[in-house]
């Protein structure tokens, strides 16, 4: 062989060892520094407990601490936003969820595509939203509210995470099988919400069972319906929309953690085998219980797979609905 050959063909080798040692020498070192946990909402939803939750385990199992930050706002978008074009290197990530698969349709003027600029990590958890409404409102049941937004139609108000969030697009569908029309008051995120539902301020929402599930037991809301086709163990005799009689009726939330795009696929894969085994453990999922989420921990081809679903299925349903977002 030419020397010449010889000498090309064993720099070729030496650089193609030499970045794989980088790439798992990256894998070992990760993380020298504390990882910042991105919640695109205010503190006291379901997005930010679930984070909190998650957070404390990973940090001590990486070693580092996991700053939980709240960038609220647009919907769940800007906290997206700001992470996209975080530098890839797996030290700023998102906990995401199905809102943002929604955003894609909804707004117009997205800075990010959420299929391209960002490496899903685990799906943690799913949570069931559920109709609630203020006592105050004389509506025992599902059927009885439906009356009472038929004889005043626009004027019954439901609140919602923000345009174009899972809450937003659970009360269209609502107002699509039921055949009435609610007004939307949309709001930067759970906390809000249902400090304007104690109070009367707002009708009803259909927002996640872990920030409302207190009230609801101790009575300062009323559950009328979940919005899943199961049931919730943690509101057992609370029926399910399509029990109630709108049928077909199948939305949930899930919660997941994303990277930007181009971060280490070691560093990806790290991360997902430290939170699965977080997820997974029997301690996360009796927490898990209590707020009434059901714990998941897949990988992140299956996550990959479950967002491009959700975002052509909520396109469509965002297209009938008519809503948008400039």
């Amino acid at each position: 062989m030419h020397k010449k050959a010889m000498t090309a063909r064993a720099l070729a080798f030496a650089c193609l060892i030499g970045v794989s040692f980088a790439g798992g020498a990256q894998a070992q070192s990760y993380p020298a520094r504390p990882v910042s946990l991105i919640v695109p909402f205010p503190a006291g939803g379901t997005t930010d407990v679930l984070a909190r939750a998650l957070g404390q385990e990973l940090a001590k199992s990486l070693g580092q601490p996991v700053v939980v930050e709240n960038k609220p706002g647009a919907g769940s978008t800007l906290g997206a936003d700001y992470v996209a074009k975080a530098a890839p290197d797996g030290y700023t990530l998102l906990m995401g969820a199905v809102h943002h698969t929604i955003a894609t349709s909804v707004y117009k003027s997205l800075h990010y595509d959420f299929q391209k600029d960002f490496a899903p990590v685990t799906t943690v958890a799913l949570v069931p939203n559920v109709l609630v409404v203020n006592p105050k409102l004389q509506a025992k049941d599902v059927a009885s509210l439906l009356k009472l937004a038929q004889a005043s139609p626009g004027k019954l108000t439901y609140g919602s995470n923000g345009m174009g969030t899972g809450q937003h697009l659970i009360g269209a569908q609502f107002e699509r099988a039921g055949h009435v029309q609610l007004l939307h008051v949309p709001y930067k995120g759970s906390g809000p919400l249902t400090t304007d539902l104690l109070g009367g301020q707002i009708d009803m929402s259909f927002d996640t069972i872990t920030p409302v599930l207190a009230h609801i037991q101790s009575g300062k809301l009323r559950a009328l319906a979940v919005t899943t086709n199961q049931r919730s163990a943690a509101l057992p005799d609370v029926p399910t929309m399509e029990e109630a009689g709108l049928k077909p009726f199948n939305m949930g939330t899930w919660f997941g953690v994303l990277a930007p795009a181009a971060a280490p696929k070691e560093v990806v894969d790290r991360l997902n085998a430290e939170m699965v085994k977080i997820i997974r453990s029997p301690d996360f999922t009796r927490r898990m219980a209590e707020i009434g989420a059901v714990p998941i921990g897949d990988t992140p081809a299956e996550m990959k797979a479950r967002i491009g679903a959700d975002t052509a299925n909520y396109a469509k349903l965002v297209k009938e609905a008519k809503v948008a977002v400039n």
